[in-house]
């Protein structure tokens, strides 16, 4: 037998990890629905009837000062996180409180951290490939090579992110605004249907700024965003409709002039940002 036939032979023996489509129904209800979420860590409250709805296609803003659950929420979005109790569902057909990290992923929803994480030695090009949303199974990655669809939806990405020009360039010497639209440029490659962004702005210049918070708004309506943001300036620029929350619940929720208008979040949060 064959080394290539053996290690084939070894994969139909875990088929059943290999992620599998799971289209998500949005038809009679929003793509994100938290409802009642708490859950406390040694006593401390982080999250407290959390009530949160995100629509399909829509950009949120997510704002609050330091503590307010921001983190937390995201993490039990993704898995990361079990709550104490309540409901997350992704669409009307996903429980995400019985599913794991992996098999959240797997389902269409894409976590953006703070700080880049990308592949520096790789080229801008070759961090996309890998991020690729395909088989990665032993024999398929000895043998693949990029057809033609892959291809353009490689450059596709790259023309949205706006790093066509260093698609050859090592990863590692672009700038920080580059390695946070390459990391972003990563999870479209994986066509997720809901988008987490925790602070995409901070460390940019004015100029990467600009550019970041175009590519976000051209993403609502193909995916759901939810940007969790401190720079008020830079939400005043993207923001449709916003959330505050404090102590682990919504404060306010509205556009930013109403929730900027707002006496509880000027003193709880707005007020220290002056």
């Amino acid at each position: 037998m064959s080394i290539l036939q053996s290690l084939a032979d070894r994969d139909r023996v875990f088929d059943f990890l290999i992620p599998r489509e799971s289209p998500v129904d949005v038809r009679h209800g929003p793509i994100l629905y938290l409802e009642d979420v708490s859950v406390s860590f040694d006593g401390f409250k982080a999250i407290n009837a959390l009530d949160l709805t995100i629509d399909d296609g829509e950009l949120r803003c997510i704002i609050g000062p330091n503590g307010a659950g921001k983190t937390t929420m995201m993490d039990i979005i993704t898995g990361k996180t079990r709550p104490d109790r309540g409901q997350v569902w992704f669409g009307s057909r996903h429980n995400l409180l019985t599913l794991n990290e992996p098999e959240i992923a797997t389902l269409g929803i894409g976590r953006k951290f703070q700080k880049p994480t990308v592949f520096e030695a790789l080229s801008v090009f070759e961090n996309l490939e890998l991020a690729m949303s395909a088989d990665k199974r032993v024999l398929s990655t000895l043998t693949a090579r990029l057809d033609g669809e892959a291809r353009d939806r490689i450059d596709e990405v790259l023309s949205l992110i706006g790093l066509e020009a260093a698609r050859r360039r090592p990863a590692g010497i672009l700038s920080h605004g580059q390695k946070q639209w390459l990391e972003i440029g990563m999870l479209l490659m994986q066509r997720p249907r809901l988008l987490l962004v925790d602070e995409p702005v901070a460390g940019m210049t004015e100029q990467e700024m600009e550019r970041t918070g175009e590519l976000l708004t051209s993403l609502a309506g193909k995916q759901s965003v939810v940007v969790v943001e401190h720079d008020m300036g830079f939400v005043r620029s993207i923001a449709r409709k916003v959330t505050v929350l404090h102590q682990g619940s919504v404060l306010a929720e509205g556009s930013m002039d109403q929730v900027a208008s707002d006496p509880r979040v000027v003193e709880v949060y707005l007020g220290e940002e002056a």
